[in-house]
This record gives C-alpha cells, structure tokens and sequence, in this order.
C-alpha cells in the first residue's frame, strides 16, 4: 500500500523551508564579495532558496513513489528509499505500541502519522508519514487484532470490533484545574538570572531589591500561565477506554494523539502528585510498557493513562492494570537525613562562593551582597533534608514492589514481580562512609526511571535485594505452572477424542497428550531467561534472616 498523496506536498513544506533558508543564509555569508555582488545577491538568494524547495519537493515524490507497506498476519513489512532501497519487516509479537498523531493542519487534510514501538528501547521503529486518518485507524486495530489472534467476524465478514468499555474521561472542571496545578517547579532555575544580573546594570542599582522582586513575580506568573497554557492544549478532551486487552486514550488540542498500551506489555504503574496536587488530593496515573516510559513516546507523554483525577480514583484505575494495594512505606535510616542536610548546605555554600568570586571581577559591585542570599538559605538546609527524607521509601507486597521518591513531585512506583529485569544495588564512596546503600529495581521500560530505594540501611539494602530476586523467580514459576494448567483441558480433551478411537484396531492407543515439558508460559507473560537479577543477589550472610525482621536505625 502507498502512502496519502497529501504526504508529498506535507513532507515537501517541512523539509523544502529548512534546506531554502540554509541555502538562503549560506548565499547570504557571500553577498557582498567579489564572488556574489550586492547588485546581484538579492535576486540570487531568492532563487537559490527556491532551488532547495524545488529540490526538497522532487525528492518527496520520488520518496512517495518508492515507499511502501503492507500489514501481513507476520508483521508489518515497510519498503522503503530513493537511492537505497530498504526492505523492514517488524514482527507482529514485537510491536508495543502503536500512536496515531495529527496536528490541526493534518486533520484538515484528513491524513495522521502512524508511529510503531517495539521492545527494547524508546526509538521509534517504523513511522507512516502520512496515511489517511482511516487507514491509520484501521492499522492499529488490526495489528492489535492479529497480536491477539482474533478471528471473529461480522455477517459481512469484516473483523468484529470489541465492545469499548469507558474508563475515564477528563471533566473540562478536572482540565482546569490540572491546568492550574500543573505549575513545574524546574523553571525556578531560570529566575535566577533576572534577578541576579539586574544590580550590574549601570543606573539601576538602587533599584536592585525592589526590581528583583518584582522580575520575580512577572517571571513567575508567566511560567505559570505557559504552563498552564500547555497542559491544557496537551489534556483537551482526554479519554481513557478499556477493549479487550488494551487500553486506548485520545487527547488533544491543537496536536491530537490517538494511541493504545497493550495490558499485556505495561512493565511499570507510575503515580505522580505534585504538592499542590497532595493539597487538594489530586494524583495522575502513568504506565510504562516495553517500547518506552513516561515521556519518551512520540507524543511526549501519551502513556500517561490518567493526567489528573482524586487519589481514590486514580488508585482504582489502577488497579485496572494491576491489582495491588499500595503498603505502608518504609523510610531510610535516619542517618540519611543528616546526609541530606551536608549535602544541601555545601550546595549554598558552593553557590555563595561563586557569586562572591564574581561581585569581585564586575563592575559596578551590588549594593546588596549577592552571596548572603544562599548563605542565609543554609539554615533551611535540615528543613530540606527532613522533608526529602520523609518522602523515599520502599515496600514489598505478595506480587509487587514498590518505591516512592521526592518532595516536589512525589513518584510512587508499582514494579510486578515477574516483570523485573535486574536488581541491582549500588554505594557511593558517600554512601559507604554512612553504611548506606540503592537498590535499582530495573524492568524492560526503565529508560522512563528505574523504580529505586534510595539510602537504605546497607543490610537492609542487600535482604531487598535478594528478596527481590528470589520473588521473581517465585513469580515466573507461578506464570509457568499457570500456563500449564491453562493447557491442561485441552490435553484431556485430546485424550478422550483417542480414547474414542479406540475400536479402530489401527488406532494408536497413546493418551500422552500432555504439553511439552519444556515449553513455559506465554512469552508475553514471563521474562527473558537472561531477564533475570545478577546472580549475587540470591546469595550472601543475610539470605537466610527474616525479611520481615524491622529496620535498625
């Protein structure tokens, strides 16, 4: 099958602008000289910039002409180049994900881009630039429909569509409000120059403070409008269905996504609240399956399955995906706390010495002693570290792990069990001199953040560990012996057929119809052998003591 022919001029216009103003401003560094005249450059620039378009215009045709796919019951097959041909065949059992995007331009054409993941990172493996927006609705669902092996049919013969059950659909009062909390704290980091310039500028020293001040105040409204702005134009009319074993989200204003998050493939449950967010009882909900992690799809966050909803309700979807109950946390020794507060303290420090050096080297001096402002924050620095301190902490359940991290954004992560790739546990010098110790519990879809403990008691750190992995190794048999038994009735079934053959005196007598005994649960259902946590973690002094034994502090 060929690509939509509005794909050609809609490639032309993005590639052909940005090779006409190279060439534009390459002609431009020349005009002048004895190679290109004033007289002469004008008319040349122009005419060299529509060569590129012209150019960029001849190569998407080509590029139209020679590209095509073709959706199989193995896989999607892509062929593709101008120049050099490739030949790209994505098995069916590989693909994770696959998105569906239209900015407004796009959806007045009628035509979407179609991004395929597989597993093993957040690359995206093949892209349909462009495709009508039916086609590509109809891509994702066969893909889907032939994972699962569907082959159900309506009276006309075309595949039947399983029922949609809604799950959550965004309020425009829930929009809103996520708009207005979702204010990121990262953009801090830019008011520091505002403010921190302004006394060097010559005739308004005396103004420092108050101007300060008040940069602060503009600068902060307006990163809190911009984000606010953007959270709504990214959340508008979002909704989250359940079809089968998938879920489905579309959302979007002035970039619409439509994607799916195969069930089978989510590898991680992220729950996010900011403290504004905690305030008011707000959370948002992630998943992270194999082909990426929260922030990392082609539509910036698309896995996100619920952008803001209350803690209860956000807890029960969830559960949707993976039935757990979240346990109380366990908090790192106290001694880690007095870590945080050093750390906190020589940071300011650090900074006061550096504005210090350059109060020296620049002219006019600030009236107001710039280096005092960090020093004077020093004495926050326990406060800091108590409430870093009071936000970590980690839990193992019956099926899942769980860590929690931060202040400013607390991160809650749920890891099953049979979904961790390794378990790793690392000291910094730092660390060490404390007794203190991190367990990374990394599954397929880490690249996102990896769930971690961090600054646990160093024995606790290694029986963590270990208990881990020894979990997983439970779970994959648990999966194991479950698929088995899945087998079973149709192995007996297969014997009472033979059985009923028997009154043909060639017929063969054997019943073992049993399933082989090598094969395992479904590959989509257990890990890779080699998936498995570093083999010194089911070892060591501490494997045999209670894992349930309390923290000593």
């Amino acid at each position: 099958m060929k690509l939509h022919p509005f794909s050609v001029p809609l490639r032309a216009a993005s590639r052909g602008i940005s090779i006409g103003l190279m060439l534009f401003f390459l002609g431009q560094s020349v005009a002048g000289t004895d190679a290109l005249p004033f007289p002469l450059a004008g008319p040349l620039l122009i005419a060299l910039a529509g060569l590129g378009v012209l150019a960029a215009a001849l190569w998407q045709v080509a590029y139209y002409r020679r590209f095509e796919y073709d959706l199989t019951g193995e896989g999607l097959e892509i062929a593709s180049g101008v120049l050099s041909r490739r030949h790209r065949e994505i098995p069916l059992g590989r693909v994770q994900n696959v998105d569906i995007s239209r900015n407004a331009v796009e959806r007045a054409l009628g035509v979407a881009a179609v991004d395929v993941e597989t597993a093993g990172g957040g690359a995206t493996e093949a892209s349909l630039r462009y495709v009508g927006y039916d086609e590509a609705k109809r891509l994702q669902r066969e893909i889907q429909r032939l994972k699962r092996g569907a082959t159900d049919a309506d009276a006309d013969g075309e595949p039947r569509e399983e029922a949609e059950e809604l799950l959550f659909a965004l309020r425009t009062e829930e929009l809103a409000l996520l708009s207005l909390l979702s204010f990121d704290f990262r953009y801090l980091s830019l008011l520091a120059f505002g403010p921190a310039a302004l006394p060097f500028v010559p005739g308004v020293a005396e103004l420092a403070v108050l101007g300060g001040v008040v940069l602060v105040a503009v600068l902060v409204a307006a990163l809190w409008g911009l984000s606010a702005a953007l959270t709504f134009a990214r959340y508008y009319g979002f909704r989250l269905a359940r079809v089968g074993d998938e879920l489905r989200y579309e959302r979007g204003l002035v970039q619409r996504y439509d994607g799916s998050i195969p069930l089978s493939k989510v590898q991680t449950l992220t729950l996010e609240a900011n403290v504004l967010m905690r305030r008011f009882g707000y959370a948002t909900l992630a998943v992270e399956t194999a082909g990426y992690g929260p922030g990392q799809a082609p539509s910036q966050g698309s896995e996100a399955a619920v952008p803001l909803a209350t803690r209860e309700r956000v807890l029960d979807l969830a559960r949707e995906v993976e039935d757990f109950e979240l346990p109380a946390f366990e908090r790192p020794p106290k001694r880690a706390r007095t870590r945080y507060a050093v750390r906190y303290a020589l940071a300011l420090v650090g900074i006061a010495a550096a504005l210090y050096v350059l109060e020296l080297v620049v002219e006019p001096p600030a009236p107001v002693p710039l280096a005092g402002i960090p020093l004077g924050l020093v004495v926050l620095a326990p406060v800091a570290a108590h409430l870093a301190w009071r936000n970590r902490g980690y839990a193992t359940g019956e099926d899942h792990a769980f860590t929690r991290n931060g202040f400013w954004t607390r991160t809650t992560k749920v890891v099953p069990y049979y979904r961790v790739q390794t378990v790793i546990q690392t000291a910094t010098v730092f660390q060490r001199r404390r007794r203190l110790a991190s367990v990374v519990i990394d599954t397929a879809s880490s690249a996102g953040g990896a769930a971690a403990a961090v600054d646990l008691d160093a024995d606790d750190a290694a029986r963590l560990r270990e208990s881990v992995a020894e979990r997983l190794q439970a779970s994959l048999a648990d999966r194991a012996r479950t698929g088995e038994a899945a087998r079973a009735p149709d192995a007996t079934a297969d014997s009472d057929s033979t059985a009923g053959r028997s009154a043909d005196p060639d017929s063969d007598g054997d019943t073992n119809s049993t399933a082989d005994p090598g094969s395992t649960a479904d590959s989509d259902s257990t890990a890779d052998s080699d998936s498995t946590a570093d083999s010194d973690s089911t070892t060591g002094p501490d494997a045999d003591r209670d894992r349930d034994s309390p923290r000593r502090d």
